[in-house]
């Protein structure tokens, strides 16, 4: 078993992960804004980069910190600890929030210079209504069951295609375009572009991620127990030819067992 990263590696992974992540996003929408006027085919685009930039960060740093890119998915990785299984402690969870945070917001200022933009502009897109906020409980909630799902399975080598094939789908079938992620909803807050917040809608979307969040987490328990993928071994084995390999306990997510190639 390979040595576990420092924490400021981690950290430094995950700040430069969801800058990465932020840029693409934003990045991606200002470009296809530019390209064409029909919101349609710039929902495509925007949709179809984000996925593929998604799954090649959560590929690339996967193996440092375990590629969180979202204080949603550090928190149930920090819950998963706290009742037995894999995942971080509370100081490793603050320092991920945080990071992922200033990365996010960092992301979207170097988007917006990136195609000459004024940055530090706040979004001036509100949105708001019940219907939105029922859209990003369900994408949340998804997001989180797939993830803690496949950790729970010994599957966990599937994360990054699934989340970024799942993340292209939520933003077409949630009526809130699927932020799913509180860190990158803030950083489009400071975006006033076809992907943007405005910053008076943070709060009820923040709220109800942290809802999904918990909805999400309380099903993966619910269907697959608080183990870590030994009742499906044998199943796995009959369907894939092989068993997956038991995650170690690291300290940074289920998810991470995956990505043991960091020495």
């Amino acid at each position: 078993m390979t040595a576990q990263p420092s924490l400021s590696r981690r950290a430094a992974a995950e700040l430069v992960g969801t800058a990465g992540l932020l840029v693409v996003v934003i990045g991606s929408g200002l470009k296809a804004a530019e390209l064409s006027r029909d919101t349609g085919v710039a929902l495509i685009a925007n949709s179809f980069a984000s996925a593929i930039g998604l799954g090649l960060i959560i590929t690339i740093f996967g193996p440092l910190s375990g590629a969180h890119l979202n204080p949603v998915v550090t928190l149930t990785s920090w819950w998963s600890r706290r009742t037995g299984g894999e995942g971080l402690g509370g100081r490793e969870a603050l320092v991920y929030t945080v990071a992922q945070s200033a990365g996010a917001i960092g992301g979207a200022l170097i988007a917006e210079v990136m195609f000459g933009r004024t940055p530090g502009t706040f979004a001036t897109q509100v949105r708001d209504g019940g219907h939105l906020l029922i859209g990003e409980v369900v994408a949340t909630a998804g997001l989180v069951l797939l993830i803690q799902g496949l950790g729970r399975i010994g599957r966990s080598g599937l994360v990054p295609a699934a989340v970024a094939a799942y993340i292209a789908a939520a933003i077409w079938f949630t009526s809130s375009g699927s932020f799913a992620n509180p860190a990158g909803t803030i950083g489009r807050s400071f975006s006033d572009s076809f992907t943007g917040i405005a910053p008076q809608s943070l709060p009820g979307f923040v709220g109800a991620q942290l809802v999904g969040g918990i909805l999400g987490l309380a099903l993966s328990v619910l269907l697959y127990g608080t183990g870590t993928g030994t009742r499906y071994r044998s199943r796995s084995r009959s369907r894939f030819g092989r068993s997956a390999k038991p995650a170690p306990v690291d300290g940074a997510s289920p998810a991470k067992a995956a990505y043991e190639t960091v020495g």
